[in-house]
């Protein structure tokens, strides 16, 4: 069997992956970043003039999600999970490395970090969130770090989460997150307690404010919202009013901002369609700063020096994987820190997509990113790639560790739609897919495959489609609902099959934002069963490959076990592969190189032309 490193040079897929955590020492000489070049994410700290990388930790079943640096630079602190199971747990660990510390112990619980930097000026306090009282909620938490005493400074319900440190220490931001990160309501707390102060207006109409790091002189605090707006932009919140004043209000997203630690250079990345680049200004004087221009790719993450000389951020195109890159802000040097497979500038014959739009029935415009194979002149077989979410976006980066450029190095094209839901294209887009599963997105599945098979270079008998999470159940909708479409093959990932359960499974602080965007299943039983590709499993005829983690908390294994019990009962053939050591994404890299693999070649297989070997 051909193996998935074989479409793409070794190096690029086997690794290491990236999981776009990165900062920056206190003294600006050192970036940490969480990457998997030992077969799992585990923390390496680099010099930021380059050299040899460092592994600070050596986990083997356990994966760290977030790193950030103790201000005193003599440590780090981070979170892990075990197995795929997002119970996550704080620990700290010595730059030297060696054994960590336990920073939490409730292995039932969830806790995060706080947003922006989580130690208090002081170097004291930790500031972090976590569902320890009760699994349905989010209290923000203070530990004070000499005593280990842990004081809950916000416990009025919601899915809180500790924002920024106010300069002077005394106070920190938080935000409730509603729905689907789509809707948030702004505090300020007092880190010994007292009643917090509700900052964002009660409008009725929902709102973004993604916390940024405050001003130095204590008066606000930067954010990106798209409150009054379309498009999230950029602001500074003001800290007794909750006024807002907009640095920049482009005619897209911006997805984050950076600021130094002198409050003067401020970085922040505008998503252009997809594409990330990057806008800055001198506070100090209000002029803009001058930025080079990225190659279409994707910033994830990205810091600014504590002196405001350099910019850090982890980068990635649709030809490079993802690497961490600094840009000296003086003199414009661009070079990468990390050496993970080709420059963007040298794409070894990998394929750039080209955006194109199509029609849905109801006049929408559909946005996508189309990815052809190079040097075929014969009519092709195409994987429609839906993205999960939905609030996500088809992004012109690495996809799936290069998935997409294993399936052109087969002979096969790639259509990956942004179906109405996606973000990137204003909240109205976004909110579109609300209470709505299976329903206008299932109509722009269909829309997509009518477009397809209008263009010439498409065989039309050879339309697959493949998903992960949503996209799951987009893919298991499009083959059971959309059976008469004729599907030539269909890979499901972890995707719901059963509305009605999968919305009672959810981890209790979920609950809530997913009775919002799916259903209630106490008041929307027969609304969202009509819904659920399991009710039409009879229709499914497609060849289908699902393929599950076991531990996965978001969409559990009884929704794949539904639909492939369904089918079996049938006769219909199914391929079912359930990974005990994974949760909702695959953190073991070995697994995912099986997994991609395995998927490659199904799909190649049913998808390739007639007179393949």
């Amino acid at each position: 069997m051909t193996g998935y490193q074989d479409f793409i040079p070794r190096r690029r897929f086997l690794g290491p992956r990236f999981h776009g955590a990165l900062a920056v020492s206190p003294d600006g000489s050192h970036v940490a970043y969480v990457d998997d070049a030992s077969g799992q994410f585990n923390i390496s700290v680099q010099a930021l003039k380059g050299g040899p990388a460092r592994r600070l930790t050596s986990l083997v079943d356990s994966a760290v999600r977030r790193v950030v640096w103790h201000p005193s630079g003599r440590s780090l602190i981070f979170q892990a999970d075990i197995g795929g199971t997002e119970k996550i747990q704080l620990f700290q660990v010595g730059i030297d490395g060696g054994d960590t510390q336990a920073l939490t112990d409730t292995p039932e619980a969830s806790f995060a970090l706080a947003i922006g930097a989580p130690v208090s000026p002081d170097e004291r306090r930790l500031a972090f969130s976590g569902n320890d009282r009760n699994r349905a909620v989010q209290d923000v938490l203070v530990k004070d770090l000499a005593s280990g005493v842990v004081e809950r400074v916000f416990d009025a319900g919601g899915r809180m989460y500790a924002g920024h440190w106010s300069p002077d220490g005394t106070r920190l931001t938080a935000v409730d997150w509603r729905e689907n990160n789509s809707d948030h309501v702004v505090y300020l707390v007092g880190a010994d307690g007292g009643a917090p102060l509700r900052l964002t207006p009660d409008t009725g109409e929902p709102a973004i404010y993604g916390l940024g790091p405050w001003l130095p002189d204590g008066s606000g605090f930067l954010v990106v919202s798209n409150a009054g707006r379309e498009f999230a932009g950029l602001a500074v919140l003001d800290a007794e009013t909750g006024e807002l004043s907009w640095l920049d209000v482009p005619d897209w997203d911006v997805e984050r901002a950076a600021l130094s630690t002198d409050g003067k250079t401020l970085i922040w990345t505008v998503n252009i369609d997809g594409g990330s680049q990057f806008r800055g200004r001198d506070l100090s004087s209000g002029a803009a700063l001058p930025l080079p221009e990225l190659p279409m790719g994707v910033v994830r993450e990205h810091a600014v020096s504590p002196d405001g000389r350099h910019l850090i951020f982890g980068f990635a195109s649709a030809t490079s994987p993802w690497n961490v890159v600094v840009l000296d802000l003086a003199t414009g040097d661009l070079r990468s820190l990390t050496d993970n497979g080709p420059s963007v500038a040298d794409p070894a014959g990998l394929v750039e997509p080209e955006r194109v739009r199509y029609l849905a029935d109801d006049g929408l415009e559909i946005p996508a990113a189309l990815y052809r194979p190079r040097g075929v002149t014969d009519r092709v077989g195409v994987v429609l790639a839906i993205h999960g979410g939905p609030a996500a976006q088809e992004l012109p980066e690495y996809s799936y560790d290069g998935f997409y450029q294993a399936l052109l190095g087969r002979g096969l094209a790639v259509l990956a739609p942004d179906v109405r839901g996606s973000s990137g294209y204003g909240k109205s887009y976004l909110r579109l897919s609300f209470r709505d599963w299976g329903g206008g997105d299932l109509g722009d599945c269909a829309a997509a495959v009518r477009w397809l098979r209008e263009q010439p270079w498409v065989d039309p008998d050879r339309i697959g489609v493949y998903g992960g999470s949503y996209g799951g159940f987009l893919t298991l909708s499009c083959v059971s609902r959309l059976a008469d479409l004729n599907w030539a093959a269909a890979v499901d990932v972890c995707g719901p099959s059963n509305l009605v359960t999968f919305t009672r499974s959810q981890p209790p602080t979920w609950r809530h934002k997913v009775a919002v965007m799916v259903g209630d299943p106490d008041t929307d039983e027969d609304f969202l069963r009509s819904r659920s590709p399991v009710t039409y499993a009879d229709e499914i005829r497609a060849p289908l490959f699902v393929v599950q983690g076991a531990n996965d908390p978001r969409v559990p294994q009884p929704e794949s076990d539904q639909i492939v019990e369904r089918l079996r009962a049938r006769g219909v053939p199914v391929r079912y592969d359930v990974y005990p050591d994974e949760g909702h994404g695959f953190s073991k890299r070995e697994n995912l190189a099986r997994m991609r693999t395995d998927v490659v070649n199904f799909l190649a297989e049913h998808l390739g032309p007639a007179d393949r070997s």
